[in-house]
């Protein structure tokens, strides 16, 4: 009986979620925000003891030997670019960024904006990186394996043409077997734990993970997202500080695992004057990575995300297959 209670209950869970985002487009911004805060009020107290921290995620995998150069942890940036007001801010990250010696991905909606070919060429001149994510943001990509099959050969026709190797679905939709189907290095569309996503089921990992595809001997390395989003926190919660950033961060580094961090330039104020309802001011971003240059500087490899899938490829993926 309980079995059955609870198999109706994730039911009726995703059915809601669904409806959502159904309805998503014709409610007002306010109004959303405002829904989403009182369901992430509700979920903080529910999943407290596995947010922001499970501690069963800090098992390293089998055969772990440690990042490169002996450093204890590895840090991970990237961002997911949702509107045309997150494209007119992403000069001005990447020079946030660079000024304290960090680098990052940047991904890219395929559909919902122009992603000029001067911002991409400026993205990789700066040594940085570009990734796809997805076609239309409020698209399911995973509601039938026919449809996803469609989906696949377009994304892939955008990542060769972008030069990407990585992808990243919106809202965090995912499904390790059919992404197996893009070709791709790398995917970071789960998490080790986020109960307050559409799709909530944590890989309980802080480290990569080898996804061997399933018709062929290719595989790709998927790098769950380990810190909270920016919007999670600064939006939806209304934190008023990085403490929870630095908790999680800090028990990370203890672990020896994968610091990956996924910010909104969207939601990032570069003015705090004009901040409006869903932003955040831009100095909580600076002030975590000065925190990580401060107080791990020596300890810490920051690799963009293809550079860390391939460092997981070669030394904890395809020869451990099998």
């Amino acid at each position: 009986m309980l079995r059955y209670l609870l198999i109706e209950t994730t039911y009726a869970k995703k059915v809601l979620v669904e409806i959502y985002y159904f309805i998503k487009p014709v409610l007002p911004r306010w109004f959303q925000i405002y829904l989403r805060r009182r369901i992430v009020q509700w979920k903080r107290g529910v999943f407290s003891n596995i947010w922001p921290i499970d501690k069963s995620a800090a098992t390293p995998p089998k055969n772990w030997t440690g990042w490169p150069e002996g450093k204890q942890f590895a840090l991970v940036l990237t961002h997911d670019v949702e509107t045309t007001k997150g494209v007119a801010r992403c000069r001005q990250l990447i020079e946030h960024e660079k000024k304290l010696g960090f680098r990052s991905s940047l991904n890219f909606v395929a559909y919902d904006y122009e992603t000029a070919l001067s911002l991409r060429h400026h993205v990789i001149t700066q040594k940085f990186e570009i990734g796809l994510h997805g076609l239309n943001h409020a698209i399911n990509l995973f509601k039938s394996r026919k449809k996803f099959q469609s989906y696949a050969i377009e994304i892939n026709r955008y990542l060769k043409a972008w030069g990407a190797v990585g992808f990243r679905s919106p809202c965090m939709r995912h499904n390790l077997d059919w992404i197996s189907d893009l070709n791709i290095e790398y995917d970071s569309s789960t998490f080790d734990t986020d109960p307050f996503e559409p799709q909530p089921d944590g890989l309980k990992t802080i480290f990569p993970l080898w996804v061997q595809g399933n018709h062929s001997n290719r595989g790709y390395v998927e790098l769950p997202y380990t810190l909270p989003q920016d919007f999670t926190l600064f939006v939806l919660m209304e934190e008023k500080n990085i403490e929870i950033w630095k908790q999680k961060l800090d028990w990370i580094v203890e672990h020896g695992g994968m610091a990956l961090l996924n910010t909104h330039p969207d939601y990032m104020s570069f003015d705090d004057k004009g901040m409006s309802f869903d932003e955040y001011p831009v100095a909580r971003y600076v002030e975590l990575l000065k925190y990580v240059t401060e107080r791990y500087g020596n300890f810490c490899w920051n690799p963009l995300p293809r550079e860390i899938a391939r460092f997981w490829a070669t030394n904890m993926g395809k020869k451990y297959v099998g």
